[in-house]
C-alpha cells in the first residue's frame, strides 16, 4: 500500500449518507462456517477491542467462534470505578479531599468544573485502556459519537459523567430505554436546550437531532417535515434540571398541553395532550412512533456497521445485511445484542473483503498500540496522579490526531464516521499522520515521564512473548500477526530483516547469536543496547508504514 493513498483524499461535504450504487461483496447475515484461525479471531477483537494483545488472540483462540463472540458481549467486570480529584495541586477543591471522586459533589464553580472536565478525560483514557475482554469501552465510545455531546458545553463536571455513564451502563441494552434515558438526561438538556423549552417558547434543538442524528437519519424515505419537528419541541417542553440536586424533573407548568398531530409521513399520529404529571409520558408516546418507522431501525444498524465493518454501504449490503438486521433490531424491540451477535458470527462479518479495510481511529491507535506492547501504567489507587497524568497524556494525544474524546467537533460527532464520500479516510491527513508516527516514534524510543516514571515500549519485553524471537524471520511474522491486519510481502519481510536486524549482513544467525547472547547475559549492558536499538528501529518502522494504521 502507498503511503500516498492516505494523502490525496478528496473532501466534500454531504447532508446525507447516501447509499452506494452496485455490489462490493456477495455475502450475507448466514453464520460463517469458514476457518477459525488467527486471522479471524485477530479481525474480530481488532474491530470489538481497541487492540488485540498477545494474550487475549491466544485467550479467544482456544474458543469456537460462537463461544469468542458470546463472551465479547457479555461483560463481566465490574463497571470502572469513578473519577477523582487529581487536580488538587493545581485547584484545590473544598468539598473534594484529593484522590478521592468529585462525582458526587455538584458545583457550579467554573474553574473547579474545568479540571473535574479534564480529569473526566483522562479517566475515560484510563478506562479504555483497562477495558476487559468486552465490546463494552466500544460501544460506549460508539454511543457517545451517535449522541454527540461536547463537555465545554454541558459544563458542569458531574453532568458530563453521568451521561458517560448512562452510554456505559446500556451500551449492550435496549435501544429504546436508551434513547429516553438520552432524552431527560441532564446534560443532554443542557447541550441542546431541552431544560430551556417551554410551551411559551419551544425550542427545536433537541428535536431536530432526535430525528435527523438519534433515531431516523436522512435519506430518500425520511421524509418528516418542518412542523414535525416542532411538534416534537412541543411534546417535550417541562423537562427541567434542579441544579442544587442535579436530579431531572417534569415541570407540568411549562408543558404544552395541547394535542399534537403529526405529517403524513407519521401516518398523521397524534399525541394527546396531558395535564398534570401524565404529560412526561407524551415522551415515551414521541419515542414510540419514533422506532415504529423502518427507517429508525435501518439508520442504527447503518451507524453500527459503519463503526464496526466498513465505512460505505452499497446496494447489495443494503439488502443483504441492513434490512435483515434492521428487522432484528425491530423484532426484538430494539435490543441492540441480538443485532450485534448476529453480525459478529455472520460470513459477511469475516468477509475477506471486510478485513483490515478501516483506518484505525485516532483512539484505537494510541489505547490499541499501547495495549498491544504491553506498556506498564502506574497505579491507579496507590499512584493515581501518575496515573491520571499519563491518561492525559494518551487524551491529549488522540485530540492532536482529530478525536477529541468527549468533545467531538459538534452534535453530529465525528465526521469521519458519517461524511462523505471520505468517511474513515479523513482520519489520515498530512497533519495527522506525522503525529501517528510521532507519538509511536516517541514511545518506542524516549517514552513519557512524570515524576520520575516513565511509559514505553519495552521492545525486549515484548518481544519476548513472542513465540521463537531467535529467529529473525519468526520474530518479524510473529510481531506482525500481534500488530497487522494487512500482509507484508515476503520481498519487503527479508528488506526489513536485512537492514534491521541483521544490520545489513545476510546470515540469520547474526540476530539470533545476539539474542542468544543477552538472553546468557541480560546483566550485559552493551549486549541488551544492542538488541534493544535494533528492535526500537524494527518495531518503529513497522507502525510508520501505511499498512499499521489499517483494522
Amino acid at each position: 500500500m502507498d503511503r500516498r493513498d492516505f494523502l490525496t483524499l478528496k473532501r466534500k461535504r454531504t447532508e446525507q449518507p447516501v447509499v452506494s450504487s452496485g455490489r462490493r461483496t456477495y455475502t450475507g447475515i448466514a453464520p460463517y462456517n469458514g476457518p477459525w484461525t488467527h486471522n479471524e479471531v485477530q479481525h474480530l477483537l481488532k474491530r470489538t477491542l481497541f487492540g488485540s494483545r498477545r494474550a487475549d488472540l491466544d485467550y479467544f483462540a482456544s474458543r469456537t467462534l460462537d463461544q469468542a463472540v458470546d463472551e465479547l458481549l457479555a461483560p463481566t467486570a465490574p463497571l470502572p470505578t469513578p473519577p477523582v480529584n487529581d487536580y488538587e495541586m493545581d485547584m484545590p477543591d473544598p468539598n473534594v479531599p484529593a484522590g478521592s471522586t468529585w462525582i458526587n459533589d455538584l458545583t457550579a464553580d467554573e474553574e473547579l468544573n474545568a479540571v473535574r472536565r479534564l480529569s473526566f478525560k483522562k479517566w475515560w483514557a484510563g478506562v479504555m485502556l483497562r477495558q476487559d475482554r468486552s465490546i463494552r469501552e466500544k460501544l460506549t465510545l460508539f454511543w457517545a459519537d451517535h449522541f454527540g455531546t461536547e463537555t465545554n458545553t454541558i459544563r458542569i463536571a458531574n453532568f458530563v459523567y453521568r451521561h458517560n455513564d448512562l452510554l456505559r451502563r446500556n451500551a449492550l441494552g435496549n435501544f429504546r430505554s436508551l434513547i429516553k434515558g438520552v432524552t431527560i438526561d441532564a446534560g443532554m438538556l443542557i447541550y441542546l436546550n431541552g431544560y430551556l423549552n417551554a410551551a411559551s417558547a419551544p425550542d427545536e434543538n433537541y428535536a431536530r437531532e432526535l430525528m435527523e442524528l438519534y433515531t431516523l437519519g436522512k435519506g430518500p424515505t425520511v421524509a418528516y417535515t418542518e412542523p414535525d419537528v416542532r411538534t416534537a419541541a412541543r411534546i417535550l417542553t417541562g423537562w427541567r434540571i434542579d441544579l442544587t440536586t442535579g436530579q431531572v424533573f417534569f415541570e407540568p407548568a411549562q408543558h404544552d398541553t395541547n394535542n399534537k398531530q403529526f405529517s403524513a409521513y407519521y401516518n398523521n399520529t397524534v399525541i394527546n395532550g396531558q395535564t398534570g404529571a401524565a404529560g412526561a409520558a407524551e415522551t415515551d408516546a414521541l419515542i414510540n412512533m419514533l422506532l415504529a418507522k423502518e427507517e429508525t431501525a435501518r439508520y442504527i444498524v447503518r451507524c453500527l456497521y459503519r463503526w464496526f465493518v466498513y465505512y460505505k454501504i452499497d446496494d447489495g449490503e443494503e439488502q443483504d445485511v441492513i434490512g435483515p438486521l434492521a428487522a432484528i433490531l425491530r423484532n426484538n424491540n430494539y435490543d441492540i445484542h441480538p443485532v450485534l451477535e448476529t453480525l459478529f458470527k455472520s460470513e459477511h462479518f469475516f468477509d475477506v473483503l471486510n478485513q483490515g479495510c478501516l483506518i484505525k481511529p485516532p483512539v484505537d491507535h494510541v489505547i490499541g498500540t499501547m495495549r498491544e506492547f504491553g506498556v506498564s501504567f502506574p497505579d491507579a489507587t496507590s499512584a493515581y496522579e501518575d496515573a491520571y497524568g499519563m491518561w492525559g497524556y494518551l487524551s491529549n494525544w488522540t485530540a492532536a490526531m482529530g478525536q477529541n474524546v468527549g468533545d467531538p467537533p459538534d452534535v453530529s460527532g465525528w465526521p469521519a464516521f458519517y461524511q462523505e464520500p471520505a468517511f474513515h479516510e479523513m482520519w489520515i491527513n498530512h497533519d495527522t499522520l506525522p503525529k501517528r508516527n510521532q507519538f509511536t516514534d516517541i514511545m518506542v524510543w524516549n517514552g513519557y515521564t512524570r515524576n520520575d516514571f516513565t511509559i514505553q515500549i519495552d521492545v525486549i519485553a515484548f518481544t519476548k512473548t513472542l513465540p521463537a524471537p531467535a529467529d529473525p524471520n519468526a520474530l518479524i511474522n510473529d510481531a506482525l500477526n500481534v500488530l497487522y491486519r494487512v500482509p507484508l510481502s515476503e520481498t519487503a519481510r527479508q528488506q526489513i530483516k536485512q537492514s534491521i536486524l541483521l544490520s545489513g549482513q545476510t546470515q540469520d544467525y547474526y540476530w539470533t547469536n545476539a539474542w542468544n547472547g543477552y538472553i546468557a547475559d541480560p546483566t550485559n549492558m552493551a549486549a541488551a543496547a544492542i538488541i534493544a536499538n535494533r528492535l526500537k528501529s524494527l518495531y518503529q518502522y513497522l507502525m510508520n508504514l501505511p499498512e499499521y494504521q489499517l483494522s
